[in-house]
Parts: C-alpha cells; sequence; structure tokens
C-alpha cells in the first residue's frame, strides 16, 4: 500500500539533518554522479601532499573517505554542528579541525599548504587561499554551478532572475582565481539529472540544503508540496538537474 502524503511529511520533516551525509534519501532520490570523481581524485592528491587543509569540511564525510591523509591535515567549518561531527569522524584520523567564520583572513601563516581543497564550498576567498598556498602548490575544489537544482527552485518560487540563474560561473570562477595570481590548470562544468521519487526526498532535501528555497517550512509550501505529491504519484519522479564544476589552480614559482 501506497504511503500517504502526511505519512511522508511527517517522516520527512522527523529526520535529522545535521552533517553532510545523503544517505536518507537512498531509494528515495538519485543524482547522477560527475564524471571525474572529484573524492578519488581528491584522496589521490591527499596521498601526495606534506600539508593540506579543507575548507568548509561539513561534517567531514568527504575528507575522511580519503585512504591516507598528509603528514598535516587541517580543515575548516563555520557550522557549530558539524564542527562537532567533523571532529568525531577526523580527530581519530590525526587531521585537526578549526572552527573558523567563513570570513578572511584564514587562520593560517602565509604558505602554510601544498595542497588546498573544497568540495561546495558557499564562498571563495581567493587571496586567501593563494595568501596560504605554498609556491607550486594546488586548490583543488568542486563547486556548484548555476541554476543547479533550479527546476526545484522555480517550482516554490517561481521564475528566478537572471543575475541569480547565471551566478556561480565557472568562467566567473576563472577570472577570480586568476586574479588572485593563480594558474587554472583544469576547469569542467557538468549538468546532472537528478529524480525525487516521492515528497519527503523533497522535503527532506530541502531542510538540508537551505539555500535553495530560503525560509522553507512544510508549513509555508504545504500546498505546493500537496500539489508536488499528486504529479509525483501521477507522472513519476520530479526531475531536476544539478550543476557542477571542477577548478584546479595552481600557485605559480616565482623568480
Amino acid at each position: 500500500m501506497s504511503r500517504t502524503f502526511e505519512d511522508l511529511i511527517a517522516e520527512a520533516e522527523s529526520v535529522s539533518v545535521a552533517g553532510w551525509d545523503f544517505s536518507w534519501l537512498e531509494g528515495r532520490a538519485t543524482e547522477e554522479r560527475p564524471s571525474w570523481g572529484y573524492q578519488r581524485a581528491m584522496g589521490e592528491r591527499l596521498a601526495r601532499a606534506s600539508a593540506a587543509l579543507d575548507i568548509q569540511t561539513g561534517g567531514g564525510e568527504v575528507l575522511a573517505a580519503a585512504p591516507k591523509f598528509p603528514p598535516v591535515m587541517v580543515a575548516t567549518e563555520s557550522w557549530p554542528p558539524n564542527v562537532a561531527r567533523a571532529t568525531a569522524l577526523l580527530h581519530p584520523r590525526g587531521a585537526v579541525v578549526v572552527a573558523d567564520e567563513d570570513e578572511p583572513p584564514l587562520p593560517f601563516a602565509d604558505a602554510a599548504f601544498d595542497l588546498v581543497t573544497s568540495r561546495h564550498p558557499v564562498t571563495v576567498w581567493w587571496d586567501e587561499i593563494a595568501r596560504v598556498l605554498r609556491p607550486g602548490g594546488t586548490y583543488f575544489s568542486q563547486q556548484v554551478g548555476p541554476a543547479s537544482v533550479f527546476e526545484l527552485v522555480e517550482y516554490f518560487l517561481g521564475p528566478q532572475p537572471e543575475e541569480i540563474r547565471t551566478a556561480r560561473d565557472p568562467e566567473d570562477a576563472r577570472r577570480a582565481a586568476e586574479a588572485a595570481g593563480l594558474e587554472v590548470v583544469d576547469l569542467r562544468a557538468e549538468r546532472l539529472r537528478m529524480e525525487f521519487l516521492d515528497i519527503g526526498a523533497v522535503v527532506y532535501f530541502l531542510r538540508k540544503v537551505i539555500w535553495m528555497v530560503p525560509g522553507f517550512t512544510v508549513e509555508r509550501y504545504r500546498d505546493r508540496l500537496r500539489d508536488l505529491h499528486d504529479s509525483i504519484r501521477a507522472e513519476g519522479p520530479f526531475v531536476a538537474h544539478s550543476a557542477r564544476f571542477l577548478i584546479e589552480a595552481r600557485k605559480p614559482f616565482r623568480d
């Protein structure tokens, strides 16, 4: 027997959305993964590094999956619940977690790291990244691209202005990196199919990724949620597309 709208909503409202683990969505939503395999590629770079920094580490889940850490491994995070989760995951591996406000300056000396990584940073302080990298060091990051999951955003909020739809363009990241004195050695972008199989998955996703529909609550959007529930039941999964890009930039040696 299929579950009711109210049952699905109640379950999705009650589950914890702490950290950056989306395993609750298994069997309820799908998302294609970028072809470049960020986690594997990050792990390979960490294994070769001597001192690395992971910025905006979230709950530390992505970093913790790396098979080998360098002798010096530091992560920063601003949200207190995530700081606690990251500490529990990463301290046993010998990594230091620093609670940081995600505002310049980074609390590290110049040229402290030969590798800086970040998966889906909210903000990128390019000048600070360049400052803490050693000459020859690398910034390696997977980021959210323009109009990511906007089919879902615009279902709830309506058409978005062009300046919002085009924000987070990979070429803007290239220009910002170069302006900070870094050399971009790789830049790739993809749009990836997502499917939401039930309304509970939508509610969980919007509770967890809070910037998608700012101020989202079930009560505020109950009518739209019910309409979407009916549509999924009648027509199949709600389809959206995430936008991702990979950027790798190197700090050049100076004569």
